[in-house]
């Protein structure tokens, strides 16, 4: 990947962040983008802009439940540094997902760990957690290991999409993290339900074995349930709570 300076500012930074999002929002903006295969070929230009101008300070975050962003990434930008946060509660599927990538695709896939285990958890706060105080849980299980992986880098690429649920129906192609000071990209955000099948069908994407008994959005396994045919894909997370977000991208 290109080599650049590690110590932008922030002020460069977002200046970065706001020039590629007026770029790309007039992309997106232009009618020959507006069918599918714009969608696509914008996703992976915005991929290999970013890797472009950020070079090894670019990282990708993949929970493996968002395989379609992985392919993308891999075939658009080899080599790529990609992250994969292990809660420690992950379904066998989910894990056995990463394994398959880091084998099928050119990517540098690491795994980043909460500072304490499970076990040690359970002692230090009690058992299941994330059935008392699940946001308690997801902040030292997710967002604390989600910070750590990105601290060292300039801009971070999510799967994320519009279409996803009602918080996330104003995001970019290309945007800024307030919280985190860098560079966020979200390459897929315009993709619709149908264009991520039809992604799938067409470049035989690998899916994370979960979707075949009807997990349409993967997390951790003791707040992950199957959705029922017609309900809202993320349905199945935090199911009967008042939870739509793990704090990841709030």
């Amino acid at each position: 990947m290109t080599t650049v300076t590690d110590t932008r500012s922030v002020q460069e930074l977002r200046a970065l962040a706001d020039d590629g999002a007026a770029r790309f929002a007039a992309l997106e903006a232009d009618p020959a983008n507006a069918a599918y295969e714009g969608r696509v070929e914008l996703a992976r230009q915005a991929l290999v802009w970013a890797a472009e101008t950020f070079g090894e300070h670019l990282t990708v975050a993949s929970s493996m439940g968002d395989e379609v962003l992985v392919h993308l990434v891999g075939t658009s930008i080899p080599g790529a540094d990609v992250f994969f946060l292990d809660t420690g509660y992950h379904f066998a599927e989910t894990l056995g997902t990463r394994d398959a990538y880091q084998a099928m695709l050119p990517l540098k896939i690491r795994t980043i760990l909460p500072l304490l285990t499970v076990p040690q958890q359970d002692a230090e706060y009690g058992p299941k957690l994330h059935d008392r105080d699940p946001d308690s849980c997801c902040a030292m299980r997710k967002v604390e290991p989600l910070n750590r992986a990105l601290s060292t880098h300039q801009a971070w690429v999510t799967g994320m999409r519009r279409a996803d649920a009602p918080t996330r129906t104003d995001i970019g192609l290309v945007g800024w993290d307030e919280r985190r000071e860098m560079v966020k990209l979200n390459p897929i955000a315009a993709w619709t339900d149908d264009d991520v099948d039809r992604y799938v069908d067409e470049q035989q994407v690998f899916l994370n074995p979960l979707r075949q008994e009807g997990y349409a959005s993967i997390g951790c396994a003791p707040c992950t349930r199957p959705v029922a045919e017609g309900e809202d894909a993320r349905a199945g997370r935090w199911a009967g709570k008042d939870k739509t977000e793990c704090g990841l991208h709030t």
